[in-house]
């Protein structure tokens, strides 16, 4: 059973709204480009299938452990990794990632990522935007929230924006809807019983100062018909009638968007079968789990099946998931840095491989764009632990498909990976470039925020030229 979670909404007289639709409580809902695809219908364009993948690489990767080596560098700064030749003549990367090398012609490497906020929480990933950008009316939306608003209609059976990151709802909630409000919000799906990933004990207390009962289940109840739902719906309607006077924080609205939304997925099973890999031919789920030894020398670090998330992640979008986030964990490698990323490197280079291969025989690589970042990169220097500390100044990433032209590298840095010396790029960049892939126009798009004060959806970024 697979379930989504969201914040509990209790009424004025402390009854629990959720406690009225036995079928589950009614999370935060995300949305589709039904819309836009009427339209493009109507226009004789034809349905789009654009989707966004974004692959969080948790705790911030080291830039010179995997795609800028340095090998000319003192070792206390080139660390302990050889370079190694890809298929772009002149550009290595390290040993840790022999399979995107191999296919590096797929890919745009970003080697000069500046603007972070060095802090751990994937909200800039995710939006462009730190947390503290607009919080007085609710802070910045993240990116698939935004689809949600402005492309979205509940009425799709499974919803445009999934976020796993973390594989536990609400633990770094990075995916926040920010001033368009909860209407607007992801489904957030447990994952934790397929990719365990040991939670820091700063992950557990967020948990715990949330409470329980967040769970919406996939199918329906045993012994609840369809019928009995649709009786159980009216009722809940027409209490919400009785009490939209008293809402004044647009609990309703969301309520309202997670009910219609919640009772397409219940009813078409599409959704919930695109969760479940046990559905999944047994040769794929190989192709998509490495073969790695030795131990796991962080508790907060995931195993081999972590790489299994893009895969889920590929299988949402052919149900007709428009943005997934997953994260891999954990790249916040302050100490014993060489041992850690002996294990992680391994794991991304293989589900990047994987999932880029896959996409391209299936013939979905150019309607799919593939982001894989993190929220910072890490010090040149290795610290007397053997680990690398947080370094905001440059950080890296891969891009891949959505039409993108492949064996790309951007930018360049200093003998140490230390600073950007040519053609830095934003975080508010690669968003407005993903924005871009879904046919969003950054230049003019605009979100009202709660003072009727119109927002950009970036304020300082702009598609990356070479890749639109």
């Amino acid at each position: 059973m697979f379930t989504f979670h969201g914040s509990r909404t209790r009424l004025c007289d402390g009854a629990s709204r959720r406690s009225f639709l036995k079928a589950g409580s009614m999370g935060m809902a995300g949305l589709t480009l039904a819309n836009l695809l009427r339209a493009e219908e109507a226009a004789g364009i034809g349905r789009s299938q654009k989707a966004i993948i974004h692959i969080h690489l948790d705790g911030g990767p080291p830039q010179m452990d995997l795609i800028d080596p340095k090998p000319e560098a003192p070792s206390e700064y080139r660390g302990a990794f050889a370079s190694i030749p890809t298929r772009i003549p002149g550009f290595h990367v390290t040993e840790l990632m022999p399979r995107v090398a191999s296919i590096a012609d797929k890919f745009v490497f970003l080697r000069s990522l500046v603007g972070a906020a060095s802090k751990h929480d994937a909200f800039q990933c995710q939006s462009g935007f730190t947390e503290k950008d607009l919080q007085s009316v609710g802070g910045r939306p993240a990116m698939g929230c935004v689809i949600n608003q402005m492309l979205g209609s509940p009425q799709d059976r499974a919803p445009a924006f999934v976020d796993l990151m973390q594989g536990r709802p609400l633990v770094r909630n990075s995916a926040r809807p920010g001033f368009l409000g909860p209407a607007y919000g992801p489904f957030r799906p447990d994952i934790s019983h397929l990719f365990h990933r040991e939670l820091e004990d700063g992950m557990k207390l967020e948990l715990s100062k949330l409470g329980a009962g967040h769970s919406t289940p996939l199918a329906l109840m045993p012994g609840l018909s369809i019928g009995r739902l649709d009786n159980r719906l009216s009722l809940l309607r027409q209490l919400d009638q009785t009490r939209r006077a008293v809402d004044a924080i647009g609990h309703m609205e969301a309520m309202d968007t997670f009910t219609q939304q919640a009772y397409q997925i219940l009813t078409s099973g599409e959704f919930a079968a695109a969760m479940d890999l046990e559905n999944e031919d047994p040769k794929m789920l190989e192709r998509y789990t490495p073969k790695l030894s030795g131990d796991q020398l962080s508790y907060t670090s995931e195993g081999p099946m972590a790489a299994r998330k893009l895969l889920l992640a590929r299988r949402l979008v052919e149900a007709g998931v428009r943005c997934v986030s997953v994260s891999i964990s954990d790249f916040d490698t302050h100490a014993n840095n060489n041992q850690r990323m002996e294990q992680l490197g391994p794991i991304t280079d293989h589900a990047l491989h994987a999932l880029i291969t896959d996409l391209d025989e299936r013939g979905m690589l150019d309607d799919v764009t593939v982001l894989a970042w993190g929220e910072f990169g890490r010090t040149p220097k290795i610290n007397p632990k053997g680990g690398r500390d947080h370094w905001p100044r440059v950080a890296m990433g891969l891009m891949a498909g959505g039409g993108m032209p492949g064996g790309v590298v951007l930018g360049s840095t200093d003998r140490y990976a230390g600073e950007a010396t040519d053609r830095p790029i934003h975080y508010q960049d690669v968003i407005a470039t993903l924005y871009h892939q879904l046919g969003i126009d950054v230049a003019s798009a605009r979100l009202q925020d709660p003072s009727g004060r119109p927002q950009f959806l970036v304020d300082e970024g702009q598609p990356i030229a070479e890749l639109v």
